[in-house]
């Protein structure tokens, strides 16, 4: 199982279905449930269903609603590179959240042994 370590809020968010598209500077071929991962914690379970893109933050700003992301944090994070959302979908909330390893260097993914 595949753990994708994301900040909060943005997170909680996805576990709750606030949030359907992750913004990352690149794409993935990864499809199918995963773990969304913060600070040590596992907070649930979605599934990864696509990956759109690549996107300028002026053209994401028009999808605001789907990323919960600002404007300004866009243009930052992009820092003049393209952007892609990653389509999100069927969220699981686990309560409580589960302690995870995460190895060191890990920063995006985090690949999950024996995981339930």
């Amino acid at each position: 199982m595949k753990g994708l370590i994301v900040r909060q809020p943005y997170a909680k968010w996805i576990v709750e279905g606030r949030k359907v598209w992750e913004i990352r500077k690149t794409p993935t071929r990864i499809r199918g449930r995963i773990v969304i991962i913060s600070e040590k914690k596992a907070l649930g379970t979605v599934e990864l269903v696509d990956v759109l893109g690549p996107f300028t933050p002026e053209e994401l700003a028009n999808y605001e609603n789907k990323h919960l992301a600002s404007y300004d944090f866009l243009k930052r994070y992009s820092n003049g590179k393209k952007l892609y959302a990653w389509v999100l979908a069927n969220p699981i909330k686990f309560e409580p959240p589960l302690e995870v390893e995460i190895p060191n260097g890990a920063q995006i993914w985090v690949n999950l042994k024996n995981w339930r």
